[in-house]
């Protein structure tokens, strides 16, 4: 039974944050990251995630994942993982609870769609997009726009998948790791977002170092929940059975052990006994193989864990691999799958469509975004564009194709 007990040495400590880019009182119920988890909860870019996309799949049914659910398992573990390695539980839910926050609707493939459209214009990151969301997007507080949340939960979101530059380059704001995503392979270097190094330039985010031990918690969490939720969601979905699966070394290994406990067992049950061994297993990986980095390290601080010159959560080698075996498989059968790539690319086709007619007419979107649109031009016009096109549900998106475009099919 895991036990909360003292925080280590290397956790983030709540009452001696960083601080806030605009200074508030202490609150006199909660820390600063209980108050950061809560800002991000009740706002609109974190409702939203319920209506959209993870995983497009054939959605028959209602019990497929959506990017909420999807960022509350990703919590969920990522608590798991910082209590057992006795860092900030506060600190590593709110970077959690906040990574997607920056997603288009429609998933990867809205993403892919928009990232096209920006390409011109400096092109699009769904983790720089966070950032524009809790720090300008969202407008709920009186004094200020974004959700002034703390510098640690700021830096967990922007590096979210590791340093953004190079130590050499730290002062140059020349290269950042492409996203891992469940489609992706390996990281990709891109330009530096404008608006990350604008904002890192009024208040610096430390882009040359890894984040904090919470937020790596995170990342990692993020990995292991979309891994057994995939699988999960392919199988229910009936785009690959448990035998393909099964191809999988490590995932042979969990599936005989079930079957051989419970024989007979019907489908259903068999496929939630081993999506749960599959994440136990994943996360019991990662706190072991974290403890081991987090001992070799040996940091005195939380400014010690960043500047470790490498990840200290992480899985094994061995788990590393399984990991990689899996994605590869859940590219080529769930990600790759005819069914769901023929709705990928209508999804492609609603945002490919929408982004042209709204940065040639900007007067079709609403008061409030045309206001800002109409008067910029070139790069400053298509982020505005992107920013509402971003900020869509799947259903909304959908809504306004017909909407501008009805049935003669021009705006």
């Amino acid at each position: 039974m895991a036990v909360r007990g003292p925080l280590a040495a290397y956790a983030s400590d709540a009452a001696r944050s960083r601080g806030r880019l605009y200074a508030e009182a202490p609150s006199p119920t909660r820390s600063e990251f209980q108050r950061d988890r809560d800002r991000i909860i009740h706002c609109t870019a974190f409702r939203r995630l319920a209506h959209k996309t993870q995983v497009f799949v054939p959605l028959d049914g209602d019990h497929f994942r959506t990017r909420l659910t999807h960022t509350i398992e990703v919590g969920q573990i990522a608590r798991a993982l910082a209590r057992a390695l006795r860092v900030d539980e506060d600190l590593a839910e709110a970077v959690a609870l906040a990574h997607d926050l920056g997603h288009t609707p429609f998933g990867h493939a809205g993403e892919g769609a928009l990232e096209a459209c920006m390409a011109p214009y400096g092109g699009f990151d769904h983790n720089a997009q966070a950032l524009r969301v809790v720090t300008l997007l969202e407008r709920r507080y009186a004094r200020y726009d974004g959700l002034d949340l703390t510098w640690e939960t700021l830096e967990g979101l922007v590096k979210h998948n590791g340093p953004l530059l190079k130590r050499e380059d730290a002062g140059a704001h020349q290269f950042l790791p492409h996203p891992e995503e469940p489609i992706a392979g390996a990281a990709k270097g891109r330009p530096l977002s404008r608006y990350i190094a604008a904002f890192d330039a009024s208040f610096p985010l430390d882009l040359s170092t890894f984040a904090s031990v919470e937020a790596q918690a995170a990342a990692q969490a993020d990995d292991i929940a979309y891994i057994g939720h995939d699988i999960d969601d392919g199988l229910r979905a009936e785009l690959f059975s448990l035998d393909d699966i099964a191809r999988t070394p490590f995932i042979a290994g969990v599936l005989a052990h079930v079957r051989g406990e419970y024989p007979g067992l019907e489908r259903g049950r068999v496929i939630h006994e081993l999506v749960r061994r599959v994440i136990t297993a994943f996360v019991e990986d990662a706190i072991g193989e974290s403890l081991r980095r987090l001992a070799r390290a040996s940091p005195a601080s939380a400014d010690d864990a960043r500047r470790a010159g490498e990840a200290l959560v992480r899985l094994s080698p061995p788990m590393a691999e399984a990991e990689r075996d899996i994605k590869a498989f859940l590219f080529a059968n769930m990600y790759r799958h005819e069914k769901v790539m023929g709705v990928w690319e209508r999804a492609r086709d609603a945002i490919s469509r929408l982004f042209p007619a709204f940065f040639e007419n900007p007067e079709l979107m609403p008061p409030e975004w045309a206001a800002q649109a109409v008067a910029l031009e070139g790069a400053d016009r298509a982020v505005v564009v992107a920013d509402y096109i971003a900020g869509m549900t799947d259903r909304y998106a959908l809504n306004e194709v017909k909407r501008v475009f009805g049935s003669a099919g021009r705006p």
